[in-house]
C-alpha cells in the first residue's frame, strides 16, 4: 500500500523482512539494555552482522543503555541501511501507564534522529507489538499518526516513511489506518 501526501512525501506498508528493506535508516525495536534479543532485534542483529552489536557496547558503556520512548542510533552493518534506530518501545501493562506516549516517543524520537542524521527514506517495524503485547490497533494507530505528522512537516527531510509488518494480518490492520 502506498499513501503519497500532497507534499510529493510518500508512507508505504508491506508485508516482509525489514532485514532485506533498503531505505537510508532501519529502526529496531531493542530493548532497554540494547543487549540484544529475538523477533526484529534478533533478525537485524543476524542480518547486520557484529558491528551493530560493538557499537552498542561502546553506546551501553558510555550511557548504561537505552530508556523507554526513546531511540540510539549505530551503523547497519551488513544491512542495506546507512544507520539503525534502536528504539525502546514500551511493556504494555494495561493503557494506563503512559504506554500510548512512551510508543508516540519513539517513533518520535527515531524521526527525530532521521533528521540529524539526513536520513531520506526509513523503515519500521511494529514497535512493541510482538513480546511487548502492544494491542497492534492502538500501536498501528499511533505509528501511522506519528509517520504522518512528520512527514505533513514542510522542512522534513524524511521523503518517505516505510512500515515493514512481520504478516498479512498485522499489515490489514495497519492499511486501515490511513
Amino acid at each position: 500500500m502506498e499513501h503519497k501526501l500532497q507534499n510529493g512525501k510518500l508512507l508505504r506498508m508491506l508485508v516482509g523482512d525489514i532485514t532485506k528493506v533498503p531505505t537510508d535508516g532501519i529502526v529496531n525495536a531493542a530493548n532497554s539494555a540494547l543487549a540484544g534479543g529475538g523477533g526484529v532485534d534478533g533478525a537485524i542483529h543476524r542480518a547486520g552482522g557484529p558491528s551493530i552489536m560493538q557499537e552498542l557496547d561502546q553506546i551501553r558503556a558510555n550511557a548504561g543503555g537505552c530508556p523507554t520512548g526513546s531511540a540510539v542510533v549505530t551503523g547497519a552493518g551488513h544491512l542495506p541501511a546507512q544507520l539503525v534506530f534502536h528504539a525502546v518501545g514500551p511493556v504494555y501493562r494495561d493503557g494506563k501507564h503512559q504506554e500510548h506516549e512512551l510508543l508516540a516517543l519513539c517513533y518520535r524520537k527515531c524521526l527525530e534522529l532521521a533528521e540529524q542524521h539526513a536520513v531520506k527514506t526509513i523503515s519500521f517495524p511494529s514497535i512493541s507489538t510482538g513480546a511487548y503485547r502492544y494491542p497492534i490497533r492502538d500501536a498501528a494507530q499511533i505509528a501511522v499518526c506519528e509517520a504522518l505528522r512528520h512527514l505533513e512537516q514542510p522542512d522534513a527531510k524524511v521523503q518517505e516513511v516505510v512500515f515493514v509488518l512481520f504478516s498479512e494480518s498485522d499489515y490489514e490492520v495497519y492499511s486501515k489506518v490511513v
